[in-house]
């Protein structure tokens, strides 16, 4: 990746900070989406449910991003991911990782999710995410958009990555199978979560069971309790289980009702993806603190190119520590805070918020300190109301390959999908 100046950048994407400001076209055709989501569910009493839950997940507005920073960020992930091939990098994460993340099975991670603020130095990994929700989402939601006043709206690229897209899940899938198993396929996947039905994306369960189910990989949605491990087969409702798409945020497979997974899991009986080494190895938040010490990288075997693609990418990250306390007090109106074990934006404080109690719970509670970036933005009209909103852009990845590219409209210090205007949002490249 070539160095760019502020300056540079900053006219390279003149264009689509102007469209981000000036456009107020809704793109969004809410009858496509229904019409697509009624398809997509049936016309079950339950399919209906899950249409009216999901409305609120989109925003009516596209975000325009230069092609440029696409391409920076596809640069950013697989400069990442040979990061996380080093030896000694790989020794330093299993470090302060769970014991069971040393077990590799050889899965490397279905969805992983890449999350960028963009802003006049370029892209800037904010982080990196297992089991990345929404993605199935997206695709639905990519497919029912007008056209707006940008002529181009979306690059023919990202026409063909959403045609690709159902193959490359598949496929994903596959991949993850084989490099367990050698050669076959799954008969039966489970998609694993506590308590599925009551989770925020469980309707996306449900496009990811039928996606499947499409392909011929018979698929189920269950809690973990309902597995059962006896003499080396994982079985629930009285079925074999051989593949598992991990949704649970128990990384380590720790909890007392995950037990069966976890033992089937260690003992090779089913493949699971992602798993927790996917975890230790690319999304626990201590690993942005060697992410963003390229030198050290580089003195571990990192590519001279690849250590100039995170110097610039990735803001500073230090883990944080109680004989830092002065020192992190005293700059915390530069720096974000995130629990180590942390999802979902829980347990996060911009520091120029904190208070003295919050600030003394995060040095004993397991805390990264990561430098400040600013998320970008996206002008919009609300009830006729000219307003702004907050921006990040999400990478869903399998082996450093990007499968969609999309946007997350909020407000507030992280995101959410409580905002009104706010949701997904497609990604339009200029």
């Amino acid at each position: 990746m070539q160095e760019i100046t502020q300056d540079n950048h900053s006219k390279t994407n003149s264009h689509a900070d102007q469209l981000n400001r000036q456009c107020y076209c809704v793109t969004l055709d809410r009858k496509d989406l229904n019409n697509n989501l009624r398809k997509q569910f049936g016309v079950t009493e339950n399919g209906v449910k899950s249409i009216s839950e999901l409305l609120h997940l989109f925003s009516n507005i596209p975000i325009f991003v230069p092609k440029s920073d696409i391409a920076t960020m596809e640069e950013i992930v697989l400069a990442i991911e040979s990061a996380t091939e080093l030896p000694q990098y790989q020794a330093r994460v299993l470090s302060w990782a769970p014991e069971i993340a040393s077990f590799d099975p050889g899965p490397i991670g279905a969805f992983m999710g890449y999350d960028f603020h963009l802003g006049p130095n370029g892209p800037q990994l904010i982080e990196i995410n297992t089991n990345a929700g929404g993605a199935f989402l997206n695709v639905v939601l990519a497919r029912a958009q007008h056209q707006c006043c940008e002529s181009s709206q979306q690059a023919t690229s990202t026409h063909q990555k959403l045609e690709e897209f159902e193959n490359a899940v598949f496929t994903m899938f596959k991949d993850e199978w084989q490099r367990q198993y050698l050669g076959s396929m799954p008969s039966r996947l489970a998609i694993v979560d506590d308590d599925p039905k009551s989770q925020f994306m469980y309707p996306e369960f449900e496009l990811a069971r039928e996606l499947l189910q499409s392909k011929g990989i018979d698929s189920v949605i269950l809690d973990p309790t309902e597995l059962d491990y006896v003499d080396g087969v994982l079985k629930a409702r009285g079925q074999p289980i051989d593949m598992v798409y991990n949704r649970l945020v128990d990384f380590a497979l720790d909890a007392p009702s995950h037990i069966a997974l976890r033992q089937a899991y260690l003992e090779g009986a089913v493949v699971v993806t992602p798993n927790p080494r996917a975890h230790a190895l690319l999304a626990d938040k201590r690993n942005l603190a060697l992410l963003s010490a390229p030198q050290t990288l580089c003195e571990w075997g990192l590519s001279e190119s690849d250590g100039k693609i995170l110097k610039q990418a990735v803001p500073k990250t230090q883990l944080v520590s109680s004989s830092d306390a002065e020192e992190l007090w005293n700059t915390r109106r530069k720096l974000f805070f995130k629990p180590v074990s942390g999802y979902g934006s829980k347990g996060v404080y911009r520091g120029s918020k904190l208070t003295r109690r919050v600030f003394e719970n995060i040095l004993n509670d397991g805390y990264v300190a990561q430098e400040f970036v600013p998320a970008g933005e996206r002008s919009m009209k609300i009830d006729g109301i000219e307003t702004t909103r907050k921006v990040d852009i999400r990478l869903y990845t399998y082996a450093g390959k990007v499968l969609l590219t999309v946007a997350r409209v909020y407000q507030g210090q992280a995101t959410n999908f409580r905002t009104p205007g706010g949701g997904f949002a497609p990604v339009f490249q200029v």
